[in-house]
């Protein structure tokens, strides 16, 4: 089994298939007896935000995918600073599950981990 951090910078729904891909992966990695951890930052943590729907012509909710990840035991940490700064929901909260958290949590998560992929 290996440790593998999963950093999120994209905005969910944004034209491409970033964030769908890496919630993909991590549940395959998941799958296949790895310890995953995923951090959030940028605009990606409206991933973790009650508001983030998908469009109607979309046809995965992101955020529900994320919920199932943690459901599973997957760790994830949002940028503390990041919740007043970025997405289209700012200063709305995170949902349960996802742990706000700061960027020294995530060096530590960075140095602990056996591989670190970002999307």
């Amino acid at each position: 089994m290996q440790k593998i951090l999963i950093i999120f910078n994209h905005q969910p729904y944004d034209g491409s298939d970033i964030c769908w891909n890496a919630l993909r992966l991590a549940e395959t990695l998941r799958k296949n007896g790895n310890e995953i951890r995923i951090f959030l930052m940028n605009d990606s943590v409206d991933l973790a935000r009650e508001k983030c729907k998908p469009p109607s012509t979309y046809e995965y909710d992101l955020s529900q995918m994320l919920k199932d990840l943690i459901s599973k035991n997957v760790s994830v940490k949002v940028c503390g600073t990041c919740i007043a700064r970025c997405g289209l929901y700012k200063n709305e909260p995170y949902f349960e599950g996802a742990e706000t958290s700061t960027m020294a949590a995530l060096a530590g998560w960075v140095s602990d981990s056996d591989k670190v992929l970002t999307f």
